[in-house]
């Protein structure tokens, strides 16, 4: 994954942990997409107080994230729901089902998508 994709992932997670500087920052940077140069002059400081401030942040959230793995948890739970839903889409198929049993697969494979 790019790290750009995955600071933004993070930062939506771990955001609230940062202090208040540090998360709009992150924000303005990964987010808004502004440079080092735009973000210090929209806050009065300097270009390397901003890429400092990033770095902390960064490494902060990175570590959020290698204690308490939520995206690698919800990345996985992600895949294990797709899989999930093409075995239902796979038995879905099988013209031998009845029509009600094909209206519970479709019910249940909305809740499934819903969790999403």
């Amino acid at each position: 994954m790019e790290k750009n994709v995955k600071i933004g992932i993070l930062l939506d997670m771990y955001g609230k942990l940062l202090t208040e500087k540090q998360k709009c920052l992150l924000e303005d940077y990964y987010n808004n997409d502004l440079s080092l140069s735009e973000i210090a002059e929209n806050e009065g400081i300097t270009r390397q107080a901003v890429r400092d401030n990033l770095k902390k942040g960064e490494n902060n959230i990175l570590e959020y994230e290698e204690k308490l793995e939520f995206m690698k948890r919800n990345s996985l739970k992600e895949k294990k729901i797709n899989s999930i839903i093409s075995k239902i889409e796979k038995i879905e198929k099988n013209e031998l089902l009845d029509k009600k049993t094909k209206s519970e697969i479709q019910k249940i494979k909305k809740e499934i998508n819903s969790l999403i």
